[in-house]
């Protein structure tokens, strides 16, 4: 995806899927962190104890920059690394996977396990949906009490976000702008208040698609 656009999982969900009697029980959840992503791992192994194997696999930070994987006990390269690749040719981040396995008491080989974990993985993305993220830069506006209200309505109107206003000597607007949109808002904002608003840029956020929920 282009301009730092990229898709991850809405929220927590679990698939099952079955491969010649093992049970294979993937969990999808979103992760800002390595210390957020092995609590969800932390909190699948508790849920299922007696399970053979709890395998997993996390993309985050910009550019998927943190990639990292566990096979739990399976073979080494079956289990940990198919389910990070499959994030990865998903193009999905800020995502960790949990695949928890069940024996069903037939091998499956080294293939098989390969197919079987990356597949669990593939499965539970089409069957919970992805959504899309744009990075979004905090902005704060400062403007005089005599444009504040109107340059407010004129940011709503435009589809901006506005997070807040304060007021003291000058009226300050928070808001969110696409990183793709800046400059362009530089030269509207000039122009709406005749160059007597000041533009201070912030840290760099995710906005969400509402109701995006393509897998």
């Amino acid at each position: 995806m282009q301009d730092g656009q990229h898709r991850t999982v809405a929220g927590e969900g679990v698939h099952e899927t079955e491969v010649r009697k093992s049970r294979f029980l993937t969990t999808l959840a979103p992760a800002a962190t390595e210390e957020e992503a092995r609590a969800v791992i932390r909190r699948v192994r508790e849920r299922d104890p007696g399970a053979t194997h709890h395998c997993w696999a996390y993309v985050l930070g910009p550019a998927g920059a943190v990639r990292k994987s566990s096979d739990d006990g399976e073979p080494g390269g079956t289990a940990g690394v198919p389910m990070l690749q499959m994030l990865l040719r998903r193009e999905v981040r800020d995502v960790v996977a949990v695949v928890t396995r069940h024996f069903g008491g037939v091998q499956l080989g080294a293939g098989g396990l390969i197919r079987a974990y990356g597949g669990a993985v593939g499965q539970a993305l089409d069957a919970l949906g992805t959504v899309a993220r744009h990075p979004v830069r905090l902005a704060t506006v400062t403007v005089d009490h005599g444009r504040a209200g109107r340059l407010e309505n004129d940011l709503r109107a435009t589809g901006r976000t506005v997070r807040g206003v304060r007021y003291g000597a000058r009226v300050a607007i928070e808001v969110g702008v696409a990183e793709t949109d800046l400059e362009r808002f530089r030269e509207w904002l000039a122009d709406a208040t005749a160059g007597t608003a000041a533009l201070e840029l912030g840290q760099v956020t995710y906005r969400q698609d509402a109701g995006d929920g393509q897998g």
